[in-house]
């Protein structure tokens, strides 16, 4: 039997709470179609048919998923790709490269990115095509380009290797900054925040030369954590 898009949204229907589709569209303020089915739901069915579908009809399943425009479906069809060990991933992966000149939304677009980290992370090499989306002119695919890299901002000891993407990447992120937009100002001050973290130096020294092309916010943002850091005391004489 066939397990499609249609069937999938079947399953959801016992759980639309009357009423939440209207507060959904009045939250994320974009015309496409909303079940008001809440997140655990779809949190239980991607893991459900992650453990029941093979990597092959998980993907067939997320790609009518995303056709469809209902913003639940395109969340499921996100999570169901959503997982570090996902062999073979080529097909997966390249689902997730169409999807990104159709974002239009941060929810929808984080969801696919979420499971482009794994993805990418699973074979570095893709950085190169995540690359070109920095040149793009439509602005959820640029912003893309640092959502889906965040796993290089949170790395707590990078290697050689590793160091030098985070190098690349913020690169991109400085050429971004030209770029008014709130989402992608926004996007910029989220790497750099979570770099801090574990690389406060790195993180400064970006703010230190670039923050003055940055938004306010943005780089209040981007620096928040260091502004809180307690200064390491004097070593004692």
């Amino acid at each position: 039997m066939t397990f499609g898009a249609t069937e999938a949204l079947a399953a959801l229907d016992p759980h639309v709470i009357p009423g939440k589709a209207e507060e959904m569209a009045a939250y994320h303020k974009v015309n496409r179609p909303y079940l008001g089915v809440a997140n655990p739901v779809l949190d239980e069915k991607a893991r459900e048919w992650r453990r029941s579908l093979s990597v092959e009809a998980r993907v067939s399943l997320a790609r009518d998923l995303w056709a469809t425009n209902i913003h639940e479906a395109r969340i499921l069809a996100a999570k169901l790709l959503t997982q570090a060990r996902l062999r073979p991933d080529a097909e997966a992966w390249a689902l997730i490269c169409d999807w990104v000149p159709s974002f239009d939304a941060w929810a929808v677009a984080d969801h696919a990115c979420m499971a482009g980290q794994r993805r990418l992370t699973a074979d570095p090499s893709r950085l190169d095509e995540v690359a070109l989306w920095t040149t793009s002119e439509h602005m959820w695919t640029k912003r893309a380009a640092l959502v889906i890299t965040l796993p290089w901002a949170k790395l707590r000891n990078p290697k050689p290797h590793e160091s030098a993407a985070q190098d690349r990447i913020l690169g991109w992120a400085a050429g971004y900054l030209d770029d008014k937009a709130w989402f992608i100002q926004k996007a910029v001050a989220w790497w750099v925040r979570y770099m801090s973290k574990h690389d406060p130096e790195k993180a400064a020294a970006f703010i230190d030369t670039h923050g003055a092309r940055m938004k306010p916010f943005a780089r209040k943002e981007a620096g928040r954590l260091l502004n809180s850091r307690t200064p390491e005391p004097p070593a004692d004489p």
